[in-house]
């Protein structure tokens, strides 16, 4: 597959048809998804409609949209209409197809972008790798015995083997940016408020996103499905990333102040990732003329502060949906011990839990009163065992207490955007992320970056080589 924009391009300007992409798009699933497990479901008829009339309305002459034809996969905690919406649960494997889009998915398929189908996701999107009892494990495709991340594990999968050029994700404390970080994809968590989430309870942390292969294709792609819809109060009409067009350089701030954190002030990170996301950061700002520090600063551990207000949160909406506990002893490990941990903190947890979370805005606040960037690496580790589980030790510390996704949840706890970029690969050949946090509403400049990093030190669009099987 090719990218986003370069198929939008070639379908728009009649090179190829959109039914064409769409096989083409068909074959590539067939020969590689049952080595990846990336897609769980799949409806080829009704993607096959779509095609028929993205190519009818040019062949009048019309505009189908900026993404005419282009296929996608649809993260399976998001509702498609014509899709089953399962969550990677036993409990929901026999649910209905959705009647609704989720307002993101909607402005996608008014733009001309078509959905093949459900990529994998941990139950509940509750896990650093992507993994159930319902579909099984979803794998990594640079080494199929890695894991992608988690939650958006099977839209990074199925993006990085280029089984489609793009596929929604969400971000509620890394569920894009880890999953970019490990398959080599651009992952922007955007600032909350900037594309609207579907009605069906997700917290003010969860953000909604994409996952794709370059920041020009991320940038379009949440132009499309950015602005303000009544269905989420939290969101709001304002400016986005602009064309990314020509000399990018020209168009950057001048005098940006960043800084290079390799670790946060407490979070055990892996020796070769941090080098690696470090030399990236300095090849950034470089490129950019930023003005780069590498001074200690500590931040609060917004993991503490977040967990027990994610798990009340899920705890109760799984009740109330009868999943918990009727059906926790068909959930699959990590989830479960998870909710068991978090899901059900006393009143004065829940208390201290916002107090601290109250006290991670703050100094991301403050922070942002001198600097205009926080650069880290993406996450603590290299992609792990496909299965898990997640490393209990980096760099022979107790990781516990920060996981994998260790530098992600300080952006979802201030709503600020933060962004996966490619930074390089290690002895292994596995990918590494440099993760940039801005501001908030500092999303474009975020890809800006991220295409000012691609044409300083280009990155494959996908996985080469990967060994895969028939399904």
């Amino acid at each position: 597959m090719g990218t986003v924009a370069d198929t939008a391009e070639r379908i728009r300007l009649r090179a190829v048809t959109a039914a064409d992409v769409l096989a083409g798009c068909r074959r590539q699933v067939e020969r590689r998804n049952g080595s990846l497990t990336a897609f769980t479901y799949l409806d080829w008829d009704q993607a096959e409609r779509c095609a028929a009339r993205v190519d009818a309305e040019l062949d009048r002459g019309g505009d189908p949209g900026p993404l005419a034809g282009v296929p996608f996969g649809v993260k399976d905690i998001e509702n498609c209409a014509g899709l089953p919406t399962t969550y990677g649960s036993l409990a929901f494997l026999n649910a209905p197809p959705q009647t609704r889009d989720d307002p993101g998915i909607a402005r996608l398929r008014r733009a001309g972008a078509i959905p093949v189908g459900k990529t994998a996701t941990p139950e509940f999107a509750l896990d650093s790798i992507t993994a159930s009892p319902a579909f099984g494990v979803t794998r990594n495709p640079w080494d199929l015995s890695r894991t992608p991340g988690g939650s958006s594990g099977g839209s990074a999968a199925a993006v990085a083997a280029g089984l489609v050029p793009f596929a929604t994700g969400t971000d509620d404390g890394g569920s894009v940016r880890s999953p970019a970080a490990f398959c080599g994809l651009v992952g922007l968590k955007p600032t909350l408020g900037l594309i609207p989430r579907g009605a069906d309870g997700q917290s003010d942390l969860n953000a909604v996103s994409v996952l794709a292969s370059t920041a020009l294709d991320t940038a379009r792609l949440l132009d499309v499905m950015a602005g303000r819809d009544d269905v989420d109060k939290m969101s709001q009409d304002a400016p986005v990333t602009g064309a990314l067009e020509a000399d990018l350089a020209a168009d950057l701030p001048r005098g940006l102040r960043a800084l290079w954190s390799p670790d946060l002030g407490y979070v055990p990170v892996d020796r070769e990732v941090a080098a690696i996301a470090g030399r990236a950061a300095a090849v950034l700002c470089a490129a950019a003329r930023c003005d780069l520090s590498a001074e200690p600063r500590t931040f609060s551990n917004a993991n503490t502060a977040v967990a027990p207000i994610i798990g009340h949160r899920l705890r109760s909406r799984l009740e109330y949906l009868g999943v918990w506990p009727a059906h926790a002893g068909d959930m699959a490990n990590g989830p479960r011990e998870w909710l068991e941990r978090h899901g059900w903190p006393t009143p004065r947890e829940y208390g201290q839990a916002l107090a601290l979370r109250a006290q991670v805005e703050a100094e991301v606040a403050d922070f942002f009163a001198d600097h205009d960037l926080l650069l880290t690496p993406s996450v603590a580790c290299p992609a792990f065992a496909a299965a898990g589980p997640v490393p209990a030790l980096i760099d022979g510390k107790d990781a516990s207490a920060t996981g994998a996704e260790a530098f992600s949840m300080i952006a979802n706890a201030a709503w600020v955007p933060a962004i996966s970029i490619p930074a390089g690969l290690t002895a292994d050949g596995l990918p590494v992320g440099l993760q940039v946090i801005g501001r908030r509403w500092s999303d474009g400049l975020l890809l800006r970056l991220a295409r000012l990093m691609e044409s300083a030190q280009p990155w494959p669009p996908n996985a080469p080589n990967a060994p895969y099987a028939s399904s």
